[in-house]
């Protein structure tokens, strides 16, 4: 994928409109709008940069869809995982332990199925 196609992708994971990034990165939204159409361009390196930081994501990650960096911060990991950690950290503290329970209790269920 590329540019076009992860930003799309991150936007609708991150449940921030068009007009709402631009705000966020001074841009116009008519320029941004540009970046997502079928025609669009790359953004110059400053403004891929502003982007990245309002998306929570590296310059690298958008135009490549990969991050080479070694250490994994919440910005690193696919845009799913983020949602769904965006999605507990809404969820009062108990239901945020009924979530890991789950979440810990489908790898317990999926080391098993492996190892059989």
């Amino acid at each position: 994928m590329g540019f076009r196609e992860n930003l799309k992708a991150e936007l609708s994971y991150s449940g921030i409109l068009v007009k709402e990034l631009a705000a966020k990165t001074g841009l116009k939204k008519h320029t941004i709008d540009n970046y997502l159409s079928v025609r669009g361009r790359m953004p110059a390196a400053d403004v891929a940069v502003r982007i990245a930081k309002v998306l929570g994501v590296s310059v690298e990650y958008l135009i490549t869809g990969q991050d080479s960096s070694e250490t994994k911060t919440a910005a690193h990991f696919s845009p799913e995982i983020r949602h769904m950690a965006r999605v507990i950290e809404k969820l009062n503290p108990d239901y945020q332990k009924i979530a890991l329970s789950l979440v810990e209790s489908i790898k317990k269920h999926e080391d098993l199925q492996s190892n059989s």
